[in-house]
């Protein structure tokens, strides 16, 4: 999978223009704190939405002469079954290969090796439902060659030296269980180009290298799960934890998917399903607005529209008994905890958000001050919850034990100390401790326009308005000790926990 990191360009002006907000809104006494618009809110963000369904944020920012743009497409993992997973991934690096016009020589030459390819890939799925391994092979192998000939045609990579050449920096694309990402940040004076071929991207992608790319995405599950001690043990934690909803599906994808997805059956659900109205743009930077909502209508609004993917409907039944898990691997022993919790959407979401840090957020943290750093139990603990947003989620606690302790004693200090949370709660100066660095970090956020134009993008997807993702800041805010005691004692029962651990195979110590 392609990663993504946020970069950490700043800008000192924009930053104090937003402490100057800042102070306005607290000198700001005719109205609540709870219903005064944040520093965030006040952003001169302008919205549009093209009669294709496309969603745009545009944020000007003057400084320096780049813009960053982010297209999020709200579909990933959760809309896949088994026998498709993978999908989304595979797409995601298949939208990097090139158009009918950009990556080749000879498009029509292309096609006609394209379809002998699909069709003998056709045929290896069959002998291989046989079990007829020689045909495989000898299929593997035409499918190799015929692609060797392709490339003949083929202008590798010309998409990303396009971009490159007019200035282009953090080229890239990610896809996680609920969306499918692409980013990049290009110098001002060639925002149009942008327009011009993700315009032509949306409508004309040529899936070249199909085959190639699909054995980069195996290798790539080869060497984060399958190879992967700890990649393994969050794919069984997962899997264990649910039992019906499609967060429990590696976004990877499984091998034996993997290995068996077409090209006809890739490009049929990007058409079906990646069309504008299931997207969302964030355009950040210095930029005009007026001008960026001409070109957007110019080159993006004849995309037609695509189908709504049909809506995720399973529910993970209700949990009415611990579950556990042994991966047994010869390294380092490791615990997973994960216990299930309710969505992003939920009332008691950022009591659960403050959780996390209070438990693991830093080194003044519990588990930090007691796991790692007091006891000496651990090497390293974490918390979070995921795997994704918008459905009922886990609430995961991740520790390696440091030798000779033993999962078993960190799994024990972890409910001693959920268990003195559930009786007496956080501390105010444990709050006030989380609070400050959410507050320091909302004002870390306005440095980066790429950081910007991802919480735009995601804000819009996941709560259809981009000052949403601005206001959870104060929801958090308002969390109180009471709210995280309550959280504890409702979710975190024996009962409604799954433990994976990673032990080393029977007989060795």
């Amino acid at each position: 999978m392609i990663r993504f990191v946020r970069p950490l360009a700043a800008t000192l002006g924009w930053i104090a223009a937003a402490l100057a907000v800042a102070a306005a809104s607290v000198g700001a006494q005719d109205s609540p704190a709870s219903t005064r618009p944040t520093p965030g809110e006040r952003l001169p963000v302008q919205e549009r939405v093209l009669d294709n369904g496309l969603r745009l944020v545009v944020l000007p920012r003057r400084g320096a002469p780049t813009v960053s743009f982010v297209v999020e497409y709200g579909i990933g993992g959760v809309n896949e079954h088994v026998g498709t997973t993978g999908t989304s991934h595979l797409l995601e690096h298949l939208l990097f290969k090139g158009t009918t016009t950009v990556g080749t020589r000879n498009i029509s030459a292309e096609r006609e090796i394209y379809a002998r390819m699909d069709a003998a890939a056709d045929t290896l799925n069959r002998v291989r439902a046989r079990g007829d391994s020689a045909a495989v092979m000898r299929l593997g192998g035409a499918i190799a060659a015929l692609g060797d000939t392709a490339r003949i045609f083929i202008v590798s990579n010309e998409f990303d030296r396009i971009l490159t050449r007019a200035g282009a920096r953090s080229l890239n694309a990610t896809t996680t269980n609920e969306s499918t990402i692409y980013y990049v940040e290009i110098p001002a004076n060639r925002a149009e180009l942008w327009f011009v071929l993700e315009s032509d991207r949306m409508r004309n992608p040529v899936f070249r290298e199909f085959y190639t790319e699909r054995n980069v995405v195996m290798e790539e599950r080869r060497m984060r799960v399958e190879t992967s001690p700890g990649g393994l043990l969050y794919e069984a934690h997962l899997a264990a934890a649910f039992t019906e909803h499609p967060y429990r599906l590696p976004v990877v994808g499984y091998m034996s998917d993997l290995q068996s997805l077409t090209r006809h059956e890739v490009e049929s659900y990007y058409r079906r399903f990646y069309g504008p109205n299931n997207a969302v743009l964030a355009i950040v930077g210095d930029v005009n607005a007026d001008q960026v909502f001409r070109w957007a209508r110019e080159y993006l609004a004849p995309v037609p529209r695509g189908e709504e993917p049909p809506p995720v409907l399973s529910r993970e039944p209700e949990q009415r008994g611990e579950r556990r898990v042994v991966v047994r691997w010869d390294a380092q022993p490791a615990l997973r905890i994960g216990w299930h919790v309710p969505s992003v959407y939920d009332a008691d979401a950022p009591a659960l958000a403050m959780l996390t840090s209070v438990l693991s957020g830093g080194r003044t943290s519990r588990l930090y001050k007691r796991l790692v750093e007091g006891d000496r139990l651990a090497t390293s603990v974490t918390s979070s919850m995921g795997p994704g947003d918008r459905f009922p989620r886990l609430f995961q606690v991740s520790a390696v034990p440091r030798a000779p302790h033993t999962t078993e004693e960190v799994e024990a200090a972890i409910y001693d100390e959920l268990g003195r949370l559930a009786t007496e709660g956080p501390t105010e100066t444990e709050l006030g401790r989380v609070k400050n660095q959410v507050e320091a970090g909302d004002l870390r956020r306005l440095q980066s326009n790429l950081g910007l134009a991802f919480q735009l993008a995601e804000s819009v997807s996941l709560f259809g308005d981009w000052r949403e993702t601005f206001r959870h800041s104060t929801r958090l805010a308002a969390v109180t000790p009471d709210d995280v005691r309550r959280v504890v004692t409702r979710y975190f029962t024996q009962e409604n926990r799954t433990v994976a651990t990673l032990e080393p195979p029977a007989g060795r110590p």
